[in-house]
């Protein structure tokens, strides 16, 4: 897709779209409003706007369409281009060693038990150590704290999501 086709498709096709990018519908309401994009640059700046919008609730909204870390069976139930995007963006994980794996397994249903939702993480280009240890590392923190990391971290996959919808196509 174009920056072009984005601006183009109606509402509710442009909704679907950005939701796949994120999924906190104040997020993407506020995206489809913000049409038209003059270019990636002011696609990007209305997306930090809109995020900065949000709160724990839309947080809390777009935490949950996120698949677990390193649970590739997960990836349809989040959407097809999310579930392809959310495969890829895991790939070095999942090709860390069957212990690794089986320690990531255990340490997201160690942070959903303290932290009552699905470990958040940018994981594109990182390794199932890598994530593992940020992972345990961030089990420590307070749950305020927690919840502004992983809103963080939403807003890093967000951006990178939008490049994959728009802006790849545009270099091509």
């Amino acid at each position: 897709m174009t920056l072009l086709r984005l601006n183009a498709l109606p509402a509710e096709e442009a909704a679907e779209a950005l939701r796949a990018c994120c999924a906190s519908s104040r997020w993407v309401r506020a995206m489809v409003a913000a049409r038209p994009f003059k270019n990636a640059g002011a696609l990007l700046r209305a997306a930090d706007a809109a995020w900065s919008a949000t709160g724990p609730d839309d947080w809390a909204e777009a935490f949950a369409a996120h698949p677990r870390i390193g649970e590739s069976a997960n990836f349809a139930a989040a959407g097809a281009l999310s579930g392809a995007w959310s495969g890829g963006e895991q790939s070095r994980a999942a090709e860390s060693p069957a212990g690794t794996r089986d320690e990531l397994a255990k340490a997201n249903v160690e942070y959903e038990r303290r932290f009552g939702r699905t470990y958040i993480v940018c994981a594109t280009g990182r390794s199932g150590e890598d994530i593992l240890a940020d992972l345990r590392s961030r089990l420590d923190n307070p749950p305020e704290r927690e919840l502004e990391v992983a809103a963080a971290e939403q807003h890093r996959i967000t951006r990178l999501r939008l490049g994959k919808l728009i802006l790849d196509a545009e270099q091509a």
